[in-house]
This record gives structure tokens, sequence and C-alpha cells, in this order.
């Protein structure tokens, strides 16, 4: 069954920005509408909130009190935030970050910010109560409305196979692989000097790599290359490289997130099938 499309609402400001992600939200499955050409793109949202899915935000361009606006309001959508992967939250705890060089990921960050958000708001339902402090009537607010339109198993546990990075074109492959061998490297770079901006590095590019069904010894040969990359330009410059053993430990963090993602994708309630007493055909 196909999956419905997602209503984008793109706040995004730049014209490189907004060229790209069209070209990459392309087909049925995503309407992207440009709000960030409007006189005030928060205002629009503000006023036609249940018309969107997903918000698309640029760093540094949507003021902190415009923002700030949406959450007093109640108005809390799945965002994937296009800027630099500092550590720093924008909107709220579900978004997902994309850097700019990395727009190749746009549909994955996507679907990772609808499962993400759907995740905190099931967990916010079952501790919250009927009321918030925004006035935001409840059937609104959250992942209510997302998820009676969408459904959390239709996001989160039913991947779409027409975006694996085995059934791409090949070109859309490689610059898939390209855009992911960048977020590693990203992730590299920050792992030991800010914890922070690497933790949300890695989330980046662990839902990524979930999404599009990476498997996990590409992972092992992005990260091995990479090293090799590290250990010529260290030893060109002069330097010590014996340090470089302990990225191995960024290796297994990315590991065991993609093994969580995994593990998540399993719904609690699916019987396992036990095989057959020995003698007994099945």
């Amino acid at each position: 069954m196909t999956q419905p499309a997602l209503t984008i609402a793109s706040l995004l400001s730049d014209p490189r920005l907004v060229k790209a992600a069209g070209n990459w939200l392309k087909g049925e499955r995503y309407r992207l509408e440009d709000l960030g050409s409007c006189p005030d793109p928060v205002v629009e949202l503000l006023r036609r909130r249940d018309a969107f899915d997903v918000v698309l935000l640029q760093q540094g361009v949507t003021q902190p009190e415009a923002i700030e606006a949406l959450r007093n309001q109640g108005v809390l959508l799945p965002a994937v935030v296009v800027g630099e992967v500092s550590g720093r939250v924008d909107y709220h705890e579900a978004e997902v970050h994309l850097p700019q060089d990395q727009l190749e990921q746009i549909v994955y960050s996507l679907d990772a910010a609808v499962s993400r958000f759907l995740r905190l708001g099931l967990s916010v339902g079952r501790e919250g109560s009927d009321t918030g402090t925004s006035g935001t009537p409840v059937p609104w607010r959250l992942p209510n409305r997302l998820q009676g339109r969408l459904g959390y198993l239709g996001v989160f546990y039913k991947r779409d196979p027409s975006l694996f990075l085995r059934n791409l074109p090949e070109g859309d492959r490689d610059e898939l692989l390209r855009s992911l061998e960048r977020g590693y490297r990203d992730l590299l770079i920050s792992y030991f000097k800010d914890p922070a901006a690497a933790n949300q590095a890695i989330e980046s590019f662990v839902h990524s790599a979930f999404f599009c069904d990476l498997p996990v010894n590409k992972v092992v040969e992005i990260h091995v290359d990479l090293m090799e990359t590290f250990w010529k330009q260290l030893r060109l410059e002069g330097h010590k490289n014996d340090f470089l053993q302990d990225y191995r430990l960024a290796l297994l963090d990315v590991l065991a997130h993609l093994c969580e993602m995994y593990r998540r994708s399993i719904p609690p309630d699916t019987p396992l099938e036990l095989p057959p007493p020995e003698g007994v055909a099945s």
C-alpha cells in the first residue's frame, strides 16, 4: 500500500537550498510548499497549521522569538533543521539536523523526523494530562493528528523499499553514498572534541543509514576508508597517527545506535514463530 504523501512546510530562505530540496523531494510521496518566500513564514505556518505534516527550518534564519511563538501556541511539528550540526536544539528535542552539504539525505531525514516526533509524542501522551499549558486542543497537539493520518507503524516500522540504497538509480546511489561519507566524516571530527555535536551527527547518519537500509559492512567500509585517508594526511604532515585507533569507539557507537534503530523497528506485539517440534512436519 502506498504511504500517504507528506505535506512539508518549507521555511528555507536560501534559493540554493530551496532548489536542492525541491530536486530531492519529487514524486507523489512529498508535497513541498514554499513558505519561506512569504512576508512572515511563521505567521503563515500558524494560520495553516492543519495543512502540514513536517516543517523544514533553516538554521539561523527563523528568529528565536518566532520559534518560541510556535511552541507557546502548541504548534509542534516534526522538523528537519538544515544547517550546522552543533548540538543545539532549535525547535524541539525530536528535531533532526541535516547539514547543507548533505541534502541528498533529506527524504530520510523527513522520515526520521516523523518517527522521532511520534515516539516522543507517544511517551508524552502516556505521562501527560488531557490539557496543555498552551491551550491548543489535544486532538491537534503532539502526535495525535499525524498518527491518525499517517499511522505510527506505517512510518517507522515500514520503511519505503523504493528509497533503499540498493534500489536507487546508480547516479542517486552514488550521490547518497558520498553524502553519507561526508556525514560520517563530520561525526568523526567532532567525536572527541564536541560530544553534543557528535551525538547529533551520529543521529543524522544513523537515521539515514536505517531508512536507506545501508548494509552494516558498508558502514564499516566507510569508517575504514576515512581512517586510511586521515592516516595518510597525518603522515604527510609529519604528525603522529597512532591515536586514530581510538576512533574505533566512534564506529562501535554508530553500530550500537543503528542496532537500536532496528530493534525499535520490530513491533512489540509481533509474535515470534517457534520452530515445529522435531519429527513434526511444518
